[in-house]
């Protein structure tokens, strides 16, 4: 009997991930990950690439993550290619979060320069993640074609990629410090001044970066 209510408990969660109130959904979701059970996880990669409101999905995030990694990551894997924008970043901050080394090949190029800002914000961030030892430096080079790209948020999001790397990342940032286009530039100097400091603020090397690009003298090596 306990059995039944509990099967039936959860056929009702994911009714409400497709209810008409966030709240609902949000219990929902928060049921489906309680239970863990692998039979839920394609619905909660499905719902992940509709659901509107970020605190829901992030919560969903969470479901998944409970999901033994063997039934999960190749769904989301499966998610990198669709059409959608939004089931593309979600699957990829979700294996961010999974990290499961056996999702970086999927993590291509493609996704890492993708056009849509949000997808390849989460590319950035699943990549630190997952690149495997030795790859950094390849990793780097590949992310410092987007130096200067989109808005500030963008960029920040970027240069924290960057500063993940570490001295990895470098190499790369160099060479784009001395690019003629002056976003890139003054995005690959200010990211090097996060590298060598974490915890500095962002628009602060920002300043340094065009006090620097002026002055023409960058002392982070």
């Amino acid at each position: 009997m306990i059995t039944q209510e509990r099967e039936a408990g959860l056929m009702r969660a994911l009714e409400g991930l497709g209810h008409g109130s966030a709240s609902v959904r949000l219990r929902a979701a928060l049921e489906v990950g309680t239970a863990a059970d692998p039979r839920c996880a394609g619905a909660l990669v499905a719902r992940c690439a509709v659901e509107p409101e970020f605190f829901v999905r992030d919560m969903l995030t969470w479901a998944l993550v409970r999901q033994p990694a063997a039934v999960a990551v190749p769904m989301l894997v499966a998610e990198l290619g669709a059409e959608c924008a939004q089931a593309r970043s979600q699957a990829l901050h979700t294996l961010s979060k999974i990290g499961d080394p056996r999702a970086w090949p999927a993590v291509t190029r493609a996704l890492l320069t993708d056009a849509d800002d949000t997808v390849a914000r989460s590319a950035w961030r699943a990549a630190v993640v997952l690149v495997p030892e030795g790859g950094a430096r390849e990793l780097a080079a590949v992310l410092a074609t987007q130096l200067g790209r989109g808005g500030r948020e963008t960029r920040r999001s970027l240069s924290r990629a960057f500063v993940a790397l570490g001295e990895e990342g470098m190499p790369a940032l160099r060479a784009a410090a001395a690019e003629p286009l002056p976003a890139v530039a003054e995005h690959a100097i200010a990211t090097r001044r996060l590298v060598r400091d974490p915890d500095a603020g962002f628009e602060w090397a920002v300043d340094e970066a065009r006090r620097i690009m002026v002055g023409g003298q960058d002392g982070t090596g």
